[in-house]
């Protein structure tokens, strides 16, 4: 009877193991699926979507609660793959769960016996022996899970040909995973298209491994030594030969599950791949953002044309009648993105759009996304410290981080962004350029407190001197997990160091409460969504009058006349002070100097560095469209 073990390669799997968010199909699956499929259109590609199975077993909110904290979901499948070390491993579940519920009347030996019965039957159920080639995606939150399955699929069927990839096996890595996991057959390095398809096309004429020759963005335990470095990298030139991600099994999966279970998933979409601004920064010899490994992966800036994007999503939405799309990029291409939502706005879908975006996003281009449907955005704030987004090399200020939440504001659009602190090196000054910032950011959606982590290979990581850093290692939480000889092999993801960190969480605490307190604020002013923005202006065309609404305190009101009002109109987008003299010559300078001093005292604008910029939000967004 032929099977793989003695046939040529007809038929692989790619497989998503749990923890990514369960109401999306994966993005890496799906394309790589489809790739394949355009190149090699007599090749059977199965994509297994597994933790959607998952997800609707354990329940949703469960799920969800494992997924959204990396140890939490890393410590299940470790239970499962390192059955000894149990106690150990559930010393950490019981420290990250705390009492959060769900989590906290969870038994973890009855959570990990769950998951191992619903994946090991999931196992049984596919035939693995008509596959000749198991390809596995990781990113955060997926090592222990892809391991688990790699090592029960390698006992039960040795002829399987297992191959991993993915963001948290970028750079180094993936070096050492062959000494330590014997199981993996290889890794890719880079982006997956290229180096599997070759793959397939040697297993199709050779099915055997040990004949395979060097390939660029591949790696075995024979040729890791010269293949795991980026030069080896194997990528498309552009994205144009990509074709839409095939989604299909997630859908079919979703389709079987009781009429209360079902949802509308979110499709994601990728419009580009890399990060141009890492390289542009040339103030940063590492490039981009100094605490980012996001792009290890990639090798310079590529991004599709506005054409192909707009097709792909008319046609995901419209197969599988779905309207929220999430673009993955890093960063949106910078002179292709305002043309791009401008031809999604003309498809006249009411799509919801999700997408995160740079803090020097023009004005006029985030209307324009809004008007597609942008509906979530996640900024690249980190800071609200000039000073500090320097050290980040952010390339952007603390007044356009507060423009651009305040233009989120005006035009509807949900920010889920980020408030970064306990950065190695940041200092007092750091903190009170922070918390100062903070007292004119109140009438905006609060930012999220999120600690630094230090990520392999991140400028941070690889210029750990310049930080105050005196060594990198493995995160302490990963010896829970993993035995001690192997963590001696293993450089993951997720990093830690030795340096000021006691200092930082110390010096970081009252900004951590800062951010309690106007999450507090924000949420009671809203308690009544008919009472309108925190900070409003009303105009009455030769006057405007500016309200600022208090906690169980009656509105301050202002009135603007005049010049007043048009110098504050004028300040909707941040203004130098040379420009607002230019633009007011028939006013003395003084007096304007005096008046916006005034303003900013009053928290009704905010001056950075001789720039000035207007803090409230007009109540009819068309106006703030005529003045931006």
């Amino acid at each position: 009877m032929s099977d793989a073990t003695t046939a040529g390669c007809s038929k692989i799997a790619l497989i998503s193991t749990p923890w990514p968010l369960y109401s999306r199909p994966s993005m890496q699956l799906g394309t790589l699926k489809a790739y394949l499929k355009a190149q090699v259109p007599d090749l059977a590609v199965e994509a297994h979507h597994f933790y959607l199975n998952l997800a609707e077993a354990l329940g949703y909110q469960l799920y969800h609660s494992l997924s959204e904290r990396t140890w939490l979901a890393e410590t299940v499948y470790a239970a499962l793959l390192f059955p000894e070390r149990l106690q150990i491993i559930k010393k950490l579940f019981d420290r990250q769960a705390g009492k959060k519920s769900p989590l906290g009347n969870t038994r973890f030996e009855t959570l990990t016996s769950s998951v191992k019965a619903i994946s090991d039957a999931f196992m049984d159920r596919v035939d693995w022996r008509a596959c000749r080639l198991a390809g596995f995606s990781v990113s955060l939150c997926q090592l222990t899970s892809t391991l688990y399955f790699i090592r029960r699929l390698k006992q039960k069927y040795p002829h399987l040909i297992i191959v991993m990839g993915g963001s948290s096996l970028a750079g180094e890595a993936a070096l050492d995973l062959f000494a330590v996991f014997p199981e993996v057959d290889a890794v890719v390095q880079g982006e997956g298209e290229i180096p599997l398809f070759h793959l397939v096309r040697h297993l199709r004429n050779s099915p055997n491994l040990n004949d395979l020759p060097p390939l660029p963005g591949l790696c075995t335990s024979a040729t890791a030594a010269h293949h795991g470095n980026p030069a080896s990298f194997c990528q498309l030139e552009n994205l144009s030969r990509l074709p839409a991600p095939d989604y299909d099994e997630y859908f079919q999966v979703l389709q079987t599950f009781h009429p209360a279970q079902a949802f509308f998933p979110t499709l994601p979409m990728e419009i580009s791949r890399g990060c141009w601004w890492q390289q542009s920064s040339g103030a940063n010899p590492a490039g981009g953002c100094a605490f980012c490994n996001l792009n290890l992966q990639w090798q310079g800036y590529r991004s599709k044309g506005p054409a192909q994007v707009v097709s792909e999503i008319d046609h995901l939405t419209g197969k599988h009648r779905t309207l929220s799309v999430a673009v993955v990029d890093n960063v949106l291409p910078k002179n292709k993105s305002r043309e791009i939502f401008q031809q999604l706005g003309r498809l006249d879908k009411d799509l919801r759009l999700f997408c995160e975006i740079r803090a020097t996003t023009p004005a006029a281009e985030l209307k324009v996304m809004r008007d597609a449907g942008l509906q979530r955005v996640q900024i690249g704030i980190e800071s609200l410290s000039t000073r500090l987004l320097k050290k980040m090399h952010k390339g952007s200020t603390a007044i356009q981080n507060l423009e651009i939440m305040k233009n989120c504001e005006v035009l509807g659009i949900q920010s889920i962004s980020n408030l970064m602190g306990h950065f190695p090196g940041s200092d007092a000054q750091d903190v009170a350029e922070n918390l100062r910032t903070m007292e004119f950011a109140l009438p905006y959606r609060p930012l999220n407190f999120v600690g630094f982590w230090l990520g392999l290979g991140s400028p941070v990581w690889r210029n750990a001197q310049t930080y105050g850093i005196t060594a990198v290692f493995n995160h302490p939480n990963w010896a829970h997990l993993f035995p001690t000889h192997m963590l001696r092999s293993l450089r993951l993801v997720i990093q830690a160091y030795r340096g000021d960190k006691g200092y930082q969480k110390k010096l970081w605490r009252p900004v951590e409460q800062k951010i309690k307190d106007w999450e507090k604020t924000y949420r009671e002013l809203h308690q009544d969504p008919s009472a309108g923005p925190i900070l409003s202006l009303r105009d009455g065309q030769d006057f405007l009058i500016i309200r600022q609404r208090r906690v169980r305190s009656k509105p301050f009101t202002h009135r603007l006349t005049g010049t007043s009002r048009a110098i504050y109109l004028h300040c909707q987008r941040h203004r130098s002070l040379q420009k607002i003299l230019s633009r007011f010559t028939t006013v003395p300078s003084d007096e304007i100097v005096a008046f916006l001093r005034m303003m900013v005292a009053k928290k009704l604008m905010f001056a950075e560095d001789g720039k000035y910029l207007s803090l409230a939000v007009p109540v009819r967004p068309t106006r703030w469209e005529r003045w931006m």
